[in-house]
């Protein structure tokens, strides 16, 4: 009995260094933003395995909040506001990667509590084959048109982190800011009309099917559609204008293994992480050029004008009584 039990542990010695070198990562779905791809060279280059898992932004917050006590994840993923969020509900801890000095400011915790990792515009992701012979659409406005009745998707804002990203563009687009969002629950009233698609979760599959031809998305997932599916894709600036909104990433507080978890970190900004997230045609958050042959596939520089950076920590504030609004106000 003794000899069994010192064999049982002197198993469990040898396993657990292999153990601490898995990670979890909240809110890393491979079919958003390329992860697949960054995964897979984590695995590959830092030996960590770190599964898939397709949270959205709110619902990563939520997780981290009710696992307080006991911590699961390692790393979280999420839009800015919700980073910052979990900064501020102490859910994520203070850590600066190497590289975290070259972010510029505003676009990182000055403790390191939650940084950016890169950014995306946010447009129309069109599925031209399946919009059944209309036009691509090319201003928020022609959505409410009767064209496009029951083609139109957006990711629900009171949930997830582009939803909102949607909400707040459509709310400047027509003469809103981040203390008046009467514009946007008025246009969302008015597109709901158009029997709009309102999914929680990341709908790229659904756009590459047809089964959304019009989505509320970010320029590089319609990037990824129009280079790597085959199918006819676009992305469209709205006429009206538009945000550019960076996704962030933190540590979480108490992870279970914070070493992995710093490893990621470091890795994803690193010269060789950012480079990733440029083949995925997403702007790095550090400031590298982009390689020709990707800045040759993205819109002109001249469209990319109508995409404006807001005040993040505003646009944080101002998301819980969005949210709030838009489920007690839209139809």
């Amino acid at each position: 009995m003794k000899y069994t039990a010192l064999m049982v542990l002197f198993a469990t010695a040898i396993a657990s260094p292999a153990a601490a070198e898995d990670a979890i990562c909240y809110n890393c779905p491979p079919q958003w933003a390329d992860w697949a791809s960054m995964l897979d060279a984590i695995d590959k280059k830092l030996d960590i395995q770190m599964p898939h898992d397709n949270k959205n932004s709110g619902q990563t917050l939520s997780q981290l909040l009710a696992e307080r006590a006991s911590p699961v994840a390692d790393v979280a993923y999420y839009g800015v506001t919700t980073g910052i969020k979990a900064g501020n509900e102490a859910v994520a801890q203070a850590y600066k990667p190497e590289g975290f000095d070259e972010i510029p400011e505003g676009l990182k915790d000055p403790e390191g509590k939650w940084f950016a990792i890169h950014y995306g515009s946010l447009g129309f992701f069109v599925n031209v084959d399946a919009l059944g012979g209309a036009e691509v659409p090319q201003c928020f406005a022609d959505l409410n048109k009767p064209e496009y009745r029951g083609m139109v998707g957006y990711l629900d804002p009171s949930s997830a982190f582009v939803g909102y990203a949607g909400a707040v563009a459509v709310n400047q687009a027509f003469g809103g800011d981040l203390t008046n969002f009467d514009p946007a629950i008025k246009y969302f009233n008015e597109l709901g009309k158009n029997d709009p698609i309102v999914p929680k979760q990341t709908s790229y599959a659904r756009v590459v099917s047809g089964e959304i031809p019009i989505l509320f998305d970010y320029d590089f997932n319609a990037y990824r559609g129009k280079y790597e599916e085959d199918g006819n894709f676009e992305f469209v600036m709205p006429c009206e204008g538009s945000v550019r909104v960076p996704y962030v990433m933190s540590l979480v507080a108490d992870a279970p293994n914070p070493d992995a978890g710093k490893r990621v970190l470091d890795y994803i900004l690193s010269d060789e992480g950012q480079a990733i997230w440029t083949n995925a045609y997403l702007q790095p958050a550090r400031p590298v050029e982009l390689p020709a042959e990707v800045a040759d596939k993205f819109l002109p520089a001249s469209a990319y004008e109508r995409a404006v950076a807001v005040d993040y920590a505003q646009m944080e504030k101002a998301q819980a009584g969005f949210g709030e609004r838009y489920l007690a106000e839209v139809d």
